[in-house]
């Protein structure tokens, strides 16, 4: 049974969201606004986080910002905005999801059960060190020659992939599948693309070195050496 915190001004979706959670075999506790989830996240632990951001005393996204300071926790963006640039925040906040209301129970919890099949921020610990890489794998941080990594989501569980295994070519329907296992609608281009902006940050730090390497027809791999 996971731990699930809610936090939902709106009672009506949140007894809905609750019940459907509870169904599901969660245990759901539901906070009102961002001062109450801040006092029950220091007093007790949780496997993910469902936060709307339009809160009455803070952003969800500030919100997020603190609880991800806190602890690794894997959050899902529960909001009627829908805006790209709204999506593209709270993503680079770090958010596992983002769903728009109105919405559907269904997809909602089937949000819920990939984002808790994923591992834990937690899991392997420590600092993995390779090729001028320094990976936080609790912090859910990069960095490469000594600076700090802005990355995306998808950015990151991108870079991460290819951390795991230095040396080895991944192709796209692999890359796919470990960092957008939540978007079956993207296409490979999704993947070519999202190389393109990883690369560009890696230059802006070492325009010298290209360790991110494409394999025509194979995939992609990270020169670690």
């Amino acid at each position: 049974m996971s731990r699930i915190l809610l936090v939902e001004d709106e009672t009506a979706i949140a007894d809905t969201v609750a019940y459907a959670l509870r169904a599901e075999g969660h245990e759901a506790r539901h906070c009102l606004d961002g001062r109450t989830a801040l006092a029950a996240v220091a007093d007790e632990t949780f496997d993910l986080a469902i936060l709307d951001v339009g809160l009455p005393d803070v952003s969800g996204f500030a919100l997020c910002a603190e609880l991800r300071r806190r602890a690794p926790l894997p959050v899902i963006f529960l909001t009627a905005q829908a805006a790209e640039a709204e999506r593209v925040l709270g993503f680079e906040l770090g958010a596992e999801d983002y769903v728009a209301k109105p919405f559907s129970l269904r997809e909602l919890l089937a949000r819920v059960r990939v984002a808790l099949r994923r591992p834990p921020p937690t899991s392997g610990g420590g600092i993995a060190a390779a090729g001028g890489f320094e990976h936080d794998r609790a912090g859910l941080r990069i960095r490469y020659r000594g600076q700090p990594l802005e990355l995306t989501r998808y950015e990151y569980g991108l870079l991460a992939a290819l951390l795991a295994r230095p040396g080895a070519v991944l192709s796209r329907a692999q890359l796919m599948d470990r960092v957008w296992e939540d978007a079956p609608d993207s296409g490979d281009r999704t993947v070519d693309t999202h190389v393109k902006t990883l690369r560009a940050k890696l230059r802006a730090v070492a325009p010298d070195a290209d360790p991110l390497r494409t394999h025509r027809g194979l995939g992609y791999s990270l020169d670690v050496d």
